[in-house]
């Protein structure tokens, strides 16, 4: 395979604009103190459950007209979402969503996922897997794979299936990778993630806000939820270190991070370990943007870019896949 060493391309911007810096002086004002103060107890994850779903509704909302086709299908919970004027046809894309394994749904990811479908023009397959500390590890990343064999028991060829995923979920989509390489299953066509998280002890993100501090949470505090997953087991558990052996069979990736947060560094890493081994990766270090600024079109304008530079190289991904396939 190939190797893309660029950790910025032409289209990303080289400052944040002032909307951006807005927000995240806004976030370290408003946001920061109130998720490093709330506790990890019933209340608390409740609490902070709310929170997230209503901040993700209001700056992120599905546009008018798009269509949600809930799914119940043995293990597999989620949701079809297609933007105005998308049909179900041979292709689609498979999204996995974040926040530590504890605090999202499908229901706050929908906008999200509804503004991937309506710039690629394909269905988002949006997991809605179990959360901790209900559901404990391995919950969710089986119900990430158990969706993942759903959709090609219903037809879709890998190759016609790509995968985008925020933070928590680009550790599921990774892991499903791996599980893919392990039981012989092929590979989807592409994988777009947004802040992706890599270390579940949130060490690298240490590392990194004692240089730059997160507006958004910090380290200790964020470690507490996928602890809430992963609670009693050492930290190089198989399936929770994630480590790319060299040659693995691996799609095209793309991970866009904000260069104001934590997880940039887990970006950056995960970009190295694909790369090292021999897979193809580009990095975008987007300057200023917080975690998942994707999911914050009414906010920040660089989601708007963002997200259409991860929907055409999706889409290329797809294509070019098609034509190779046709060739050989």
């Amino acid at each position: 395979m190939t190797r893309s060493t660029r950790t910025s391309v032409p289209g990303v911007p080289t400052v944040p604009s002032a909307r951006s810096r807005l927000a995240a002086t806004a976030c370290e004002i408003g946001l920061r103190p109130l998720n490093n103060a709330v506790p990890m107890n019933a209340p608390g994850v409740w609490f902070a459950r709310k929170l997230i779903a209503t901040i993700m509704a209001a700056v992120g909302p599905a546009p008018w007209g798009t269509a949600v086709t809930q799914i119940r299908s043995g293990m597999v919970r989620g949701e079809w979402v297609r933007a105005p004027g998308v049909d179900f046809g041979s292709r689609a894309i498979y999204y996995i969503h974040g926040s530590g394994y504890v605090l999202c749904s499908a229901r706050t990811h929908r906008g999200l996922a509804a503004q991937l479908s309506r710039r690629t023009g394909l269905p988002v397959f949006l997991i809605d897997y179990r959360l901790a500390p209900e559901h404990r590890f391995p919950a969710a990343a089986d119900d990430v794979e158990a969706g993942y064999r759903w959709l090609l028991d219903r037809g879709f060829a890998a190759h016609d299936l790509a995968i985008a995923c925020d933070s928590a979920g680009g550790h599921l989509a990774l892991d499903l990778l791996l599980e893919n390489q392990r039981h012989n299953r092929p590979q989807p066509a592409a994988v777009a993630m947004f802040s992706p998280l890599l270390d579940l002890t949130l060490g690298l993100a240490a590392e990194q806000e004692r240089r730059q501090r997160d507006p958004v949470i910090s380290a200790r505090a964020a470690s507490r939820l996928p602890h809430a997953y992963t609670r009693g087991l050492p930290a190089d558990t198989p399936r929770l270190r994630l480590r790319v052996p060299p040659g693995m069979a691996l799609p095209r990736m793309l991970i866009q991070a904000g260069g104001a947060e934590m997880l940039s560094a887990d970006a950056r890493h995960l970009h190295e370990m694909v790369r090292d081994a021999g897979g193809t990766c580009e990095l975008e270090i987007w300057p200023g943007q917080v975690h998942v600024f994707q999911a914050l079109p009414l906010l920040v304008p660089e989601a708007e870019r963002a997200l259409r530079r991860a929907a055409e190289f999706l889409c290329t991904a797809l294509i070019s896949h098609t034509v190779t396939e046709k060739v050989s």
